[in-house]
């Protein structure tokens, strides 16, 4: 890889460290001499840093892994010191199959670095804790592609409150050399074949379709990233890019809330912790989390932070849960009622079942109410008085009052009479035509 192609390759890195980075190597690529004993004097240190390999402690390998991530070796980590991320996995291994090893910590210090390289190192620690526990401890700052190898422990802890954490994102420059050529009387003509053989070309203007070449690239690395993180952690992915992957740099307790780590402890306590779960019969790391935390309770943010899969697990099974509560208790609904299904979907408890009987009472206790108005809106009856048996019936006319009145009484007492005459008129001709003898009656016998 050229000068070029470094400085403008994809980065998972903290912006101001790139800024940094890029600086020193556009001084080198100018031919500047880069004044050593000055930065050493600015440091207080040498600048020659060799990479750590690991040391152990009462069984348990620390792996510093301090500074910019490259693949290899190269002249940024002997000015400012880096990790090569080949070098860190061989020291890996090499702690893997120290039988004076029983468990290892990634001690991190790192604002991240070029991605290449990141992910086998990721991959190289997640098959690690199958064979022994791996457990990451950041101090300082663990970013970006410090994060992406660093959270594939067994478990993430930060040393204190200042701890830096998160950054997860890739970003990629462009860098317009044509007008720096320029000034040197010199240009570059670059001859190529295929349509995307160095269309982001740093010897003219970023084109649009540069821009978008380099977006797409960028955007592939971050998906990878975003599906590693979420591995890593045990988490959906829809989890990470809400709370995790836009950027942002977490400090301390932020990172605990996030989900990025899982707690605050020492190096030393972390030791003391590994040795004390250890159990000499069991080579793999054990179901739980290491658990620096010590006494007899935990508050509810002490348990998400020291099992962070168990709680997103119960908390995915919780809101499913309740969501398929709401929905059945939302199936109960009835014209007129929706100011209780709202509140019955909302209490946290009712059931479907449960909400139906409530939702029936509800409505037979609103037919009966308004039955009830109806009745007490209704005009009242009329009271009605039957004759009584054991009071004598009312006295009729006399044998001598006029024929009318009396056919009247008799139709109006006897009604044989309305079945046998058509009308009142038939029955009063028939009174008169029998008392004066124009008619006869007759027995049947």
């Amino acid at each position: 890889m050229n000068l070029l192609d470094f400085l403008s390759s994809p980065w998972a890195i903290q912006p101001d460290k790139l800024l940094e980075i890029q600086g020193i190597y556009a001084a080198h690529s100018r031919g500047d001499r880069i004044d050593i004993a000055g930065l050493e004097a600015r440091l207080g240190r040498p600048v020659v840093n060799e990479p750590s390999a690991y040391y152990v402690v009462n069984g348990v390998a620390v792996l510093p892994l301090t500074g910019v991530l490259s693949k290899r070796m190269n002249m940024f980590s002997q000015i400012s010191g880096g990790v090569s991320t080949q070098l860190a996995e061989r020291d890996l291994n090499a702690a893997l199959s120290d039988p004076s090893v029983h468990s290892i910590i990634l001690h991190v210090d790192s604002p991240g670095g070029q991605v290449d390289g990141v992910q086998t190192l990721a991959r190289a620690v997640t098959a690690g804790k199958e064979i022994k526990p791996i457990v990451t401890l950041a101090g300082g700052v663990m970013a970006s592609g410090g994060y992406w190898f660093g959270s594939a422990a067994n478990a993430v802890y930060i040393e204190d409150e200042t701890t830096m954490v998160g950054s997860i994102g890739v970003l990629a420059n462009h860098v317009d050399v044509s007008k720096e050529e320029e000034t040197k009387g010199r240009k570059t003509t670059e001859v190529t074949a295929g349509k995307y053989k160095r269309i982001d070309s740093q010897y003219g203007p970023l084109t649009d379709e540069g821009r978008q070449s380099l977006q797409d690239r960028v955007d592939a690395l971050y998906s990878v990233f975003v599906g590693d993180v979420a591995n890593h952690r045990g988490v959906a992915i829809e989890k990470v890019l809400a709370d995790m992957a836009d950027g942002r740099v977490f400090v301390g307790r932020q990172a605990i809330d996030a989900g990025l780590v899982d707690g605050i402890t020492t190096l030393s306590a972390l030791i003391t912790q590994l040795n004390s779960e250890r159990t000499p019969s069991a080579s793999k790391p054990a179901a739980s989390k290491p658990n620096p935390i010590q006494g007899n309770s935990m508050d509810p943010k002490q348990i998400a932070a020291e099992f962070p899969e168990a709680v997103a697990a119960f908390r995915t099974e919780g809101a499913t849960a309740e969501r398929e509560r709401i929905q059945a208790v939302q199936a109960q609904a009835m014209p007129g009622h929706d100011a209780l299904i709202a509140s019955l979907m909302f209490d946290g408890k009712t059931s479907g079942a449960e909400a139906a009987v409530q939702v029936l009472n509800a409505e037979r206790g609103a037919r009966t109410a308004a039955a009830a108005n109806l009745r007490s809106d209704a005009p009242k009856p009329v009271t009605f008085v039957a004759p009584s048996d054991d009071k004598p019936a009312a006295a009729g006319p006399t044998a001598d009052a006029p024929i009318e009145e009396r056919a009247k009484h008799n139709w109006d007492a006897d009604a044989s009479l309305r079945n046998e005459f058509s009308s009142l008129g038939a029955y009063q001709a028939y009174m008169e035509a029998t008392e004066t003898g124009r008619a006869r009656t007759f027995k049947r016998g």
